[in-house]
């Protein structure tokens, strides 16, 4: 019996190893793309972050090494195409190869065109939009990803194969009056680029999966859900009456990054405490 029970236990270690896995996040110095380095460095990959934010990242860098993790990290902007390029680069002369990437970068698009409380909120009328807000959303949000797919590809197919792991968000599937209007259809291309991506690349054995979230309390909009009020509209949503704590996030992370997902490809997984059943 205990035999039996240690092969198990090994035969579930080798399922989830990802040890030594030459891992990237992207936007993983705070939020959900934090919780996939933290759980990638925890299980013995080598990371690097990539993030916009040098204090951010520094400091993420700082505390995952001290907690025994190997993790690098380089200041990195998404949208800038040959800057991206470069820090790919740098990650597979320092590693040797790139194994596992996070395509998480992402930002909000401002508020929706109602309040939480039902309101009309003038400022995210589609009429009266800032144009700026359109173009740096779907920058960020949708060709950032396309350019770090094209990427991780480019090393990939090098190598023999890899994992891309996308975010996406359950706003590609539903329609959302209090967030910003752009996101949706930023993360709707999301969800297609990943399908499309994962038909090309599975014949170089790279396997492509998409993570969608719901409302998670991260700093996007600002940290807007650690406020109670406007918290309050997101808990009513989910069936177990909370919303994500980045942790909750870890468990499904580590699948998409292991041996434990190898027959697994273009999908798309969603993790919302069953808000979306409410919504839909």
């Amino acid at each position: 019996m205990v035999a039996k029970r240690e092969e198990a236990l090994a035969s579930l270690q080798e399922m989830f190893d990802v040890r030594g896995k030459s891992t990237i996040v992207t936007g993983g110095a705070s939020g959900i793309g934090r919780a996939y380095a933290e759980i990638m460095a925890e299980q013995g990959a080598r990371v690097c972050i990539f993030d916009l934010d040098k204090k951010g990242l520094d400091e993420a860098v700082e505390e995952m090494s001290r907690a025994g993790g190997e993790v690098w990290g380089q200041q990195v902007d998404v949208t800038d195409r040959p800057g991206l390029a470069r820090a790919f680069d740098a990650v597979a002369e320092k590693h040797g190869r790139i194994d596992v990437v996070f395509a998480n970068a992402g930002i909000d698009a401002g508020p929706g065109f109602l309040s939480p409380e039902g309101e009309r909120n003038p400022e995210g009328a589609i009429d009266a939009m800032d144009e700026a807000v359109w173009d740096r959303s779907i920058a960020v949000n949708l060709t950032g990803a396309f350019f770090t797919l094209r990427n991780a590809a480019r090393h990939m197919k090098q190598t023999g194969g890899g994992r891309i792991i996308v975010t996406s968000s359950v706003a590609a599937q539903i329609n959302e009056a209090i967030v910003g209007t752009p996101y949706m259809p930023a993360k709707a291309g999301l969800d297609h680029l990943v399908r499309n991506t994962a038909m090309e690349l599975g014949m170089f054995g790279i396997l492509v999966n998409c993570i969608s979230p719901g409302p998670f309390m991260t700093n996007i909009a600002g940290g807007r859900l650690k406020i109670p009020a406007d918290r309050k509209a997101f808990e009513e949503q989910s069936l177990i009456g909370r919303i994500g704590h980045p942790d909750d996030i870890k468990g499904l992370a580590l699948f998409l990054a292991s041996p434990a997902s190898s027959y697994v490809t273009g999908a798309q997984y969603v993790i919302d405490g069953g808000s979306r059943l409410r919504i839909m």
